[in-house]
């Protein structure tokens, strides 16, 4: 069973860090593509980056295009995102992804909440 653990979320003030994790079982991640995800209180669930299976590719939205950083450790079947300068638009549920040609599985997510 496919199963993914987001973990590091928490209250953070504008200009701050944070780390989040996500645990993958149930599938083989060093094979895996993945990403991360956000959900504002009302508003969709948006693209916030990606990760090649070997990591060796990351692409970013935009609007978090030079302050966020993914990484992952196939060793530990973790994939990571970094956050620095974070701001209040950052406020969101994080989720990681990972998708098959038929499938697509998130875990339960993890609360940021950026402000001072």
């Amino acid at each position: 069973e496919v199963q993914l653990v987001e973990s590091g979320g928490g209250l953070v003030q504008p200009g701050g860090s944070l780390r989040l994790s996500c645990a993958a079982f149930g599938f083989t991640f060093s094979n895996s593509a993945m990403g991360w995800f956000r959900q504002a209180p009302g508003k969709e669930r948006e693209f916030v980056g990606g990760i090649s299976w070997s990591g060796g590719i990351t692409y970013y939205a935009d609007s978090v295009k030079g302050r966020f950083t993914i990484s992952r450790d196939n060793a530990k079947n973790t994939l990571y995102l970094q956050m620095n300068s974070l701001k209040s638009e950052d406020t969101a549920v994080y989720y990681c992804r990972y998708g098959t040609p038929v499938a697509a599985y998130w875990g339960q997510g993890t609360q940021v909440t950026v402000s001072s």
